[in-house]
């Protein structure tokens, strides 16, 4: 079983799309990424931060509307069924 592992490059070249260029270990000699730490907006300060307090309190508000109508309808719907059940007949011996 010799030669089962792949060859490995000490200096292998991976470049990015924004021209960064990294030497790494590894099993493959060249590559190339599409976004790096030194281009991605995370790690440049420019990432855009959305509302999500905003969806995250739209998301309980309709949770809410949801078990509170679920919990009406089921209790509309026993008092409805007690209503309009017969009462059986009792047995005679």
């Amino acid at each position: 079983m010799k030669n089962i592992h792949p060859k490995y490059f000490n200096k292998a070249t991976i470049k990015c799309v924004c021209g960064k260029v990294f030497h790494i270990g590894s099993a493959v000699e060249n590559s190339e990424i599409e976004i790096c730490g030194s281009c991605h907006p995370f790690y440049t300060g420019q990432a855009k931060f959305i509302d999500v307090a905003g969806r995250i309190e739209k998301f309980k508000a309709r949770r809410e509307k949801a078990t509170t109508t679920k919990i009406k309808t089921k209790k509309t719907a026993t008092k409805k069924n007690k209503a309009t059940k017969k009462p059986k007949p009792k047995k005679s011996k």
